[in-house]
């Protein structure tokens, strides 16, 4: 004899009924507050939506031809092949070499992880104010300047938008020190993945330095290189809080400063609060991370089996 329907959608000792009272508020949370805005957002790019998030007119692909053709989104993603040109090499040099150093690390292991992952629980925001007003400053107060005075070089105008763009050095190494401890972690997770018989079988072969690095450690850390080369790529994309923080002051942005997500803000958000041409941008901008995403992953045959 089959047990009721309600016995049914409860399960044994009711575990379906807990599944779901832990995981619905979640579920819930997840479908109101990502999917509906996603979907809300890709129908709002089909009209033309002044100031309202209602839409007015249809006007189908036009906001996309307008976005495709408007040189200002196209400088912005320029500026993010060259802010991921910086940013994604050098995170993942910094991080592959700090964790490989602590791996070696014989003492005080927990103390340097914990130091170099701490950042990351730093907003994005504070850290953006903190490099842009104590430390890059432009003036004799801010820590850079002062340092460089203690060797008799003048003060540099670090926040200039005129040539040399020195702000360049103030938005990567704000993005480095907040996410190099992230990575260090991932990697940290793969080394210690690896086996000791085989650094074991190359001590004996009396392989050592950069010949084990080279034939061990890297070829064992291929699917962690590809998963932080995925994630880098991504986050690079959405760079937003830097930029907008550290370079707002000014109002405008020079060219190769404004990178695609501070575009599409002004754009949806601004003076003109246009939210069609705004959310077609940002379906073209999640297009193209995802054709991206993709193309690298089967590049690096992330998820083969080898992995």
């Amino acid at each position: 004899m089959r047990p009721p329907l309600g016995e049914r959608l409860r399960g044994r000792q009711d575990r379906n009924l807990w599944f779901w009272v832990f995981v619905g508020p979640f579920v819930v949370g997840l479908v109101v507050f990502i999917y509906v805005p996603i979907a809300w957002s890709i129908y709002l790019s089909f009209f033309d939506s002044y100031n309202t998030v209602t839409p007015t007119r249809f006007v189908g692909l036009g906001n996309y031809a307008d976005m495709l053709r408007d040189p200002a989104f196209r400088s912005s993603l320029l500026t993010f092949l060259a802010f991921a040109a910086f940013i994604v090499p050098l995170t993942f040099v910094l991080s592959l070499a700090t964790a490989l150093l602590i791996a070696r690390a014989r003492v005080l292991q927990a103390f340097f992880r914990s130091v170099f992952f701490l950042p990351t629980a730093c907003s994005y925001v504070v850290a953006a104010l903190i490099w842009k007003m104590g430390i890059f400053s432009g003036v004799r107060s801010g820590l850079a300047n002062a340092l460089l005075g203690w060797f008799g070089i003048e003060s540099i105008p670090w926040l200039s938008l005129t040539d040399p763009p020195w702000y360049w050095l103030v938005i990567v190494t704000a993005r480095l020190w907040l996410q190099v401890g992230f990575y260090l972690i991932l990697f940290l997770a793969g080394i210690q993945r690896i086996s000791p018989t085989l650094y074991e079988a190359a001590a004996i072969d009396g392989a050592e330095g950069w010949k084990v690095l080279r034939h061990i450690t890297l070829p064992q850390l291929r699917a962690t290189s590809t998963a932080v080369l995925l994630l880098l790529l991504i986050n690079a994309f959405q760079a937003f809080d830097e930029f907008y923080n550290i370079l707002s002051t000014f109002g405008t942005y020079p060219p190769y400063a404004r990178p695609p997500l501070v575009y599409l803000y002004y754009t949806a958000l601004g003076s003109g609060q246009d939210f069609g041409h705004g959310s077609a941008g940002a379906v073209i901008l999640t297009l193209v991370i995802a054709v991206v995403a993709l193309t690298q992953s089967r590049l690096l045959r992330l998820g083969s089996r080898d992995d």
